[in-house]
């Protein structure tokens, strides 16, 4: 167990707290909960649907964890308006072992890694002003266009990973544009992270042939706009972006540093992320500063009279310029989701196709690269999603930011911290629903094959089948209180075969502190 942690971090969660409150003034409501997650099964990791899209949680094939989160939201109708939050996570969890080369003794070594005994999940402040927010330290995200609990995830800000400390400045919700009459809305927002994933990254890494760039940022942004909630069709359209910048690049070879790069981190570097300008005196950023990545998303709804609703969505990638020109031809998320508006055997449906093929074509060159080069014209392709030529690959603590779709680091035994499976093609079915107004259920299905990556293809594809069903019970005699009892299993050369079973007992409520003289 980290002492350090419990000593210095654990009276900060409680500091916060006690800070929101005491500037408050009236009444504040906080809402709590309190969570217990037993989790056991067979393989190095635990099934992919155990693992994916729970902020980083659950990794292992055996775990025993509490959690508590306490917080106290935003009033979104008021003028002004403040929240904050806290939530931490402890435990045990198994090890599992990775590659490691001790150069000193010319051997490879197996290197046990489990998760953090404690560690915290969210710790953050915010403020409200009309319709702009402001939010400090460590909060859990997701996505503004689909929907985390059915999707197979975002491809670029999932809840999959957690969170990293940062500032957000950004619109609380939709906001109407001028002069529309409310049949135009906007939502964004612009995010700054300082990456805290250092020391799991030198803990992994295999530290042999390679590189490790430890000590980054992460920036993103994103702008959608809408038609009119209120009416039958709605149509939602805009862009969002990522860059990872900064930090300390080594590179190995044969198990010892061959070269440092430090990239430098200034005031100009965080206006050059924005704009995807020109990198500076940096040498790891010799095109533009930073690894740009992002996607142009679509979104067609239709809401039944019953208030029930469906709709297409679509997520573009996009690495550099090629993408952004929609020369990647299919690739992106394809899905369909249904919502019911009242409980049914049905409450949510979603059916995904997931193609991350074309990648701009299997070629990338451009003789503006090549000082001298005879060769004329440039072919943009190869653009290996999520990976880099100076940064890991795009994820935290191991598991994808983006979509978990495509294998995370994580997965990598052999100490690779990059991604080694972005040439992939699949399905993902997601289903909820209520067997009564106490029991329901979860489940979900997918498939995928993958090639590996542009500059690593593999010699033969390999397949992967990944399921999970899951019971919820909600006992109306005790309100707050929801257990769930789930299985899981991969079959496959991907991810390998793992199966599993997990049971989560949750309790929540809310409490009112009252500030001031009674």
């Amino acid at each position: 167990m980290d002492k350090g942690l419990l000593k210095h971090r654990i009276p900060a969660v409680l500091t916060v707290i006690l800070s929101c409150a005491s500037a408050a003034l009236g009444e504040v409501t906080f809402d709590y909960s309190a969570g217990m997650t037993l989790n056991a099964g067979g393989g190095e990791f635990a099934p992919y649907y155990m693992a994916s899209m729970r902020g980083g949680t659950v990794t292992q094939p055996y775990s025993a964890l509490l959690s508590a989160e306490l917080s106290h939201k935003m009033d979104t109708t008021k003028r002004f308006s403040w929240g904050c939050g806290a939530e931490v996570w402890g435990g045990y969890s198994s090890s599992t072992e990775y590659d490691l080369y001790d150069a000193t003794a010319d051997v490879w070594l197996k290197n046990k890694q489990h998760p953090p005994r404690v560690w915290l999940e969210q710790l953050y402040g915010e403020l409200k002003w009309r319709g702009v927010f402001l939010t400090l330290g460590i909060k859990r995200y997701g996505s503004y266009i689909i929907s985390d609990d059915l999707s197979s995830g975002d491809l670029i800000r999932s809840s999959n990973a957690r969170p990293a400390p940062g500032m957000s400045v950004g619109f609380v919700n939709y906001q109407t544009v001028p002069f529309t009459k409310g049949w135009l809305q906007v939502i964004g927002e612009v995010s700054y992270y300082k990456m805290n994933d250092s020391r799991w990254l030198e803990n992994h890494f295999n530290h042999y042939n390679r590189f490790i760039t430890t000590g980054t940022w992460l920036h993103y942004k994103s702008i959608y706009f809408r038609t009119n909630p209120l009416k039958p069709f709605v149509f939602t359209i805009g862009t969002q972006a990522a860059c990872q910048f900064g930090g300390l690049n080594k590179t190995y070879v044969n198990g010892r540093v061959t070269d440092e790069i430090k990239m430098n981190v200034t005031m100009k570097t965080f206006f050059r992320t924005i704009i995807a300008g020109r990198g500076g005196k940096n040498p790891g950023d010799v095109f533009v500063e930073g690894n740009h990545l992002g996607t142009i998303d679509v979104s067609m709804e239709y809401r039944f009279k019953n208030g029930s609703r469906i709709r297409g969505y679509y997520q573009s990638p996009w690495e550099d310029g090629s993408g952004m020109l929609q020369a990647n031809g299919v690739d992106g998320l394809w899905g369909v989701e249904y919502r019911s508006a009242k409980p049914a055997l049905v409450r949510g449906a979603v059916v995904e196709f997931i193609s991350l093929l074309n990648q701009s074509g299997p070629l990338h060159f451009n003789a503006n690269d090549y000082g001298g080069s005879p060769i004329v014209g440039k072919a943009t392709g190869c653009d290996d999603y999520y990976n880099n030529y100076c940064y890991n690959g795009y994820a935290a603590f191991g598991m994808s930011l983006g979509s978990p779709f495509v294998r995370s680091p994580l997965y990598n035994t052999d100490g690779y911290m990059a991604f080694t499976d972005n040439l992939v093609r699949g399905f993902h079915v997601g289903l909820a629903g209520d067997f009564t107004g106490e029991v329901g259920y979860k489940a979900m299905l997918s498939y995928r094959k993958s090639w590996g990556t542009p500059f690593v293809p593999r010699l033969r594809a390999v397949h992967n089948t990944s399921a999970m069903i899951e019971a919820r019970y909600a006992p109306r005699r005790v309100p707050g209180l929801q257990i769930a009892i789930s299985a899981a299993l991969d079959r496959g050369d991907l991810y390998g075969d793992n199966t599993g079973a997990m049971l989560t007992v949750n309790y929540s409520g809310n409490f009112t502190f009252k500030s001031g003289k009674r």
